[in-house]
């Protein structure tokens, strides 16, 4: 049901006001908040839930999400604690033992932690037949076996498959998984437990599918929260030819999913040492590079932006941040700084005045902390500059970046308040967020729940502003408990309302 009253709900404030200390009564019709106000009277037949006096903010979003590896990743080999290829190799041998007639998929390892670099050849001496693919922490790069090299059309060489060529590889993994793993009721209750952390809408940069996979998943009951696809270049003309603009239903789908921005992958990955940078990394490896020349990224953005699509543009590193803000500024297009790890203080203002939003992902820096330290020593100080950000005036919106980090709001609030993941100090507090910033940034630019906003609501059993220090504000943040989600008035997690 899209229509209900509210009762009881303490209002929280994210502008500048001295909030709300007395709880209200809301009232959502046809999935849109109408009135908020004291003792509001329900109209015959429409539903009411009693807040008992908790804390209401508007549905959150994680702006970057990658849905389908996500809902797969809690089947995959779990390969973040390991610390050497010889690691990675007796993880691989242990799941053959136990499940010796799968492909081998895992997640999460990351060279950077590494002292060398791996080869095919260990893959192929413990697994000669069995496909073998172990996909980094990041998702930029993959290491294979020979068996899934040729399983998935690859040139047949001794080290890791990277970037670009990666990426297209990434699409044709069903063959060796299949599609259950990824089928409409999978999405469904991925979907489902990100609205039990409050989550109310996500965007979708998925390598592989689009609108018809997305049509065929709301037909099956994973129309549950807000959904805005993106596509890659190669599916642009596909998108152009269906005449979708950002913002458009798609085809086949209720209007909770909507058509996004076109992504473009600029850059690499600090991991991988890939990430394009204005200066040479520290330990000799180079700058980086972007992955399209300077006039094949103008021509991308020329074709979305006359065609009314936004762009969300993959940036890691300073350089690929300053060229990026180029071509928006050369071709007029709008979107995201996806990422914007590293920055310099003129390109953040650049950022405010071409009006670019940064969509930053501020768990990255609880990963990323140490590998920063080792190779970006001289610029740590400018990763993740999310107070430089605001204090220039641009939008931030945060995300996770799913499966490179949990898809969970609370975890990236928290890292953007504390900067820290575990006992150590503040890693460069100064640029930390208040909890209120961090929330404002979460919430798709709702701002304070009023009349006339969406009907995507949030009831929490803890105040996510409550004063304290800084550590403990971030620990309130991590363990926040989430009573009920609604998106566009419609119940999705609950406990006992009524």
């Amino acid at each position: 049901m899209s229509t209900f009253v509210l009762r009881d709900a303490r209002i929280v404030e994210l502008g500048p006001g001295p909030g709300h200390d007395v709880p209200v009564d809301v009232r959502v019709q046809n999935g849109r908040v109408v009135e908020v106000g004291l003792h509001l009277d329900r109209p015959a037949g429409v539903e009411e839930y009693d807040g008992h006096g908790r804390w209401l903010i508007p549905g959150l979003w994680d702006q970057h999400v990658h849905l389908g590896q996500w809902t797969v990743s809690s089947q995959r080999l779990d390969l973040a604690p390991v610390r050497s290829p010889e690691e990675a190799t007796a993880a691989v041998a242990a799941r053959l033992v136990e499940l010796p007639d799968e492909p081998v998929i895992g997640w999460g390892h990351r060279l950077s932690r590494w002292d060398r670099d791996p080869t095919v050849a260990e893959l192929d001496a413990i697994a000669p037949e069995t496909p073998v693919i172990l996909i980094s922490g990041d998702g930029h790069h993959a290491w294979l076996n020979t068996t899934a090299l040729v399983a998935l059309a690859l040139p047949v060489r001794d080290t890791v498959v990277a970037e670009r060529e990666w990426f297209a590889a990434y699409a044709r993994l069903v063959t060796l998984v299949g599609s259950e793993q990824t089928s409409p009721s999978a999405y469904a209750r991925t979907l489902e437990a990100a609205a039990g952390l409050g989550v109310t809408g996500i965007v979708d940069f998925e390598f592989s599918g689009g609108v018809t996979d997305w049509a065929e998943r709301f037909a099956e009951g994973a129309d549950v929260l807000r959904v805005r696809m993106a596509t890659y270049a190669d599916g642009l003309d596909e998108i152009v030819g269906a005449g979708l603009r950002t913002g458009d239903v798609l085809p086949g789908c209720t209007d909770l999913a909507t058509m996004g921005p076109l992504k473009v992958i600029s850059d690499g990955s600090l991991n991988t040492r890939t990430a394009w940078c204005c200066e040479p990394y520290a330990d000799g490896t180079g700058s980086g590079a972007p992955n399209q020349t300077t006039e094949e990224l103008l021509d991308l953005l020329k074709l979305a932006n006359g065609h009314d699509i936004e762009v969300a543009t993959h940036a890691i590193g300073d350089a690929a941040v300053r060229e990026a803000l180029d071509a928006y500024a050369a071709t007029g297009a709008q979107g995201s700084i996806e990422h914007a790890q590293l920055v310099r203080r003129d390109d953040v203002r650049r950022l405010a005045g071409l009006g670019i939003r940064a969509s930053v992902q501020p768990a990255h820096l609880l990963d990323d902390r140490d590998a920063t330290e080792r190779v970006w020593v001289d610029r740590a100080n400018r990763c993740f500059a999310l107070r430089w950000m605001l204090d220039e005036g641009v939008t931030l919106v945060l995300g996770s970046d799913a499966p490179v980090s949990p898809l969970d709001p609370w975890l990236a609030m928290a890292a953007a308040v504390h900067r820290s993941g575990d006992e150590r100090e503040p890693w460069h507090p100064e640029q930390a967020l208040t909890p209120r910033e961090a929330l404002a940034a979460s919430v798709d630019g709702q701002g304070t729940v009023r009349a006339g906003s969406r009907g995507d609501l949030v009831l929490l059993d803890a105040d996510p502003l409550a004063p304290g220090p800084t550590v403990e504000q971030a620990a309130r943040l991590r363990d926040m408990p989430v009573y009920a989600t609604w998106v566009a008035g419609r119940l999705v997690h609950e406990a006992d309302l009524r």
